[in-house]
């Protein structure tokens, strides 16, 4: 279930990147204008993957017990939620873009550039929620090939697209950053389509039909519930990350350069945890749905150990090639160096990281929504960012990214106690309800 993902995920990435360099050759305020953007989106889209979240877990146990009428109700009621929500979040985007970029810094040469892009994002948008919450249904039932498939298809019409509609070839009109966001709503709206073609009628998978108010209450319950709480502790990231880069732009925008380097190979280097993650949560939530919760524990712990080892492996690589790996990003040899030092560093503790990660989609997984806001919670604001902050005190950069690691061991651990003991306490509730009947 996880090698599909790792592709999907892989092509995105890279499409991701394209997308950023055809917008750079537009200008720096056109690059510096859509690297506003990226908290707005970030946060709408992190939304959409705790509805999603919600979502793949309620679906998965309900196919889990064999209830597939009610499966099939709760991913239509799951459809129509995320296009309301979309719908509501693109109204209130609109009419708040400009106060909230204003409050971000950005000056009225670049809110024209903004405003070209996010009027069309903010539309795209329900084209985005929709097919995010239809791939959450689709992993639910076990099947996350067709989720990826979707992913890179819509990120190679984007990237077909966007010369086009940015320089205008062809018969197109040259629209500039616009043209990039309209490529992004067509290449969502092709996926939003197929996907409800998909799930419909070939897979039947949701009813054809829209639900009344009841149906839609009752289906749409549990989704909140889970998805609410897991959307929240998604953005909890995003602030974190922001008060430690406050803290490492104490020392200089070269230092700042190099933590935004290490910060995005960090995500290459995470993928097959992050593939992991989405994979996983289906497979708990059916077994739990079922009573397997001897399978729960099975496949939670083989994960565990398997990130950690493939983590170990990737530092070891990242290790052996630091210097080579920091003269790509920078010619400037006070940013290569930091980013060396990051780099021996910081990724000893991703499989620790991977730990936390799995143990958060776990809890939602296991329809504990608040132990997964708690342990994000835990991680970012009570271990990680005070040790960060002590460790810069101590030892300037080395300490913070040594800081860096013992957050993650510790949470680690803490994570992996902590859902063990869960599952066993419903172990011994289902025990015991075996007993009674």
């Amino acid at each position: 279930m996880t090698l599909p993902m790792i592709i999907g995920m892989i092509m995105l990435m890279t499409f991701g990147l394209v997308d950023t360099f055809f917008i750079s050759m537009l200008g720096t305020d056109e690059l510096a204008a859509i690297s506003f953007t990226f908290p707005v989106t970030f946060t709408i889209i992190s939304l959409n993957i705790g509805l999603g979240i919600g979502t793949s877990a309620v679906i998965a146990r309900l196919l889990g017990a064999n209830l597939h009428e009610q499966a099939k109700e709760t991913a239509t009621g799951a459809l129509m939620l995320a296009f309301v929500l979309a719908i509501v979040l693109a109204v209130i985007g609109v009419v708040s873009l400009e106060p909230i970029f204003s409050l971000m810094g950005a000056s009225k040469e670049l809110m024209v550039h903004i405003k070209d892009y996010m009027y069309v994002w903010y539309a795209a948008g329900v084209f985005l929620a929709m097919p995010m919450v239809g791939n959450s249904v689709l992993r639910a039932a076990g099947d996350t090939k067709t989720p990826s498939y979707i992913m890179a298809f819509g990120g190679l019409v984007n990237v077909v697209l966007d010369p086009l509609l940015i320089f205008g070839w062809g018969p197109f009109p040259a629209l500039g950053i616009k043209g990039a966001a309209i490529a992004t709503l067509i290449a969502w709206a092709i996926g939003l389509f197929y996907i409800i073609y998909l799930l419909a009628i070939k897979r039947q998978l949701m009813q054809a039909r829209l639900l009344n108010w009841l149906e839609l209450k009752r289906s749409c319950g549990g989704i909140l519930k889970i998805g609410l709480p897991a959307a929240g502790a998604n953005m909890l990231t995003p602030i974190a990350t922001g008060v430690v880069t406050a803290i490492v732009a104490t020392y200089g925008s070269v230092a700042v350069a190099a933590w935004g380097v290490g910060g995005r190979l960090e995500s290459i280097a995470s993928i097959v945890v992050l593939s992991l993650s989405m994979s996983l949560p289906p497979f708990i939530s059916q077994n739990l749905g079922a009573n397997k919760l001897a399978r729960v524990q099975q496949a939670f712990t083989l994960c565990i150990k398997f990130v950690i080892v493939w983590q170990l492996f990737i530092y070891a690589l990242v290790a052996l090639g630091a210097g080579y790996i920091a003269t790509i990003f920078t010619d400037d040899p006070q940013v290569a160096s930091i980013i060396k030092l990051f780099l021996l560093i910081v990724p000893l503790g991703y499989g620790l990281q991977g730990v936390i990660i799995l143990t958060n989609s776990s809890f939602n997984a296991m329809h504990l929504p608040m132990s997964a806001l708690a342990l994000s919670i835990l991680r970012l604001f009570v271990v990680f960012v005070p040790f960060a902050y002590i460790g810069s005190y101590l030892y300037a950069l080395n300490g913070l990214f040594i800081a860096a690691v013992l957050a993650n061991f510790l949470v680690a651990i803490v994570a992996f106690i902590w859902f063990r003991k869960v599952v066993d306490k419903q172990v011994t509730l289902v025990k015991l309800s075996e007993k009674v009947s």
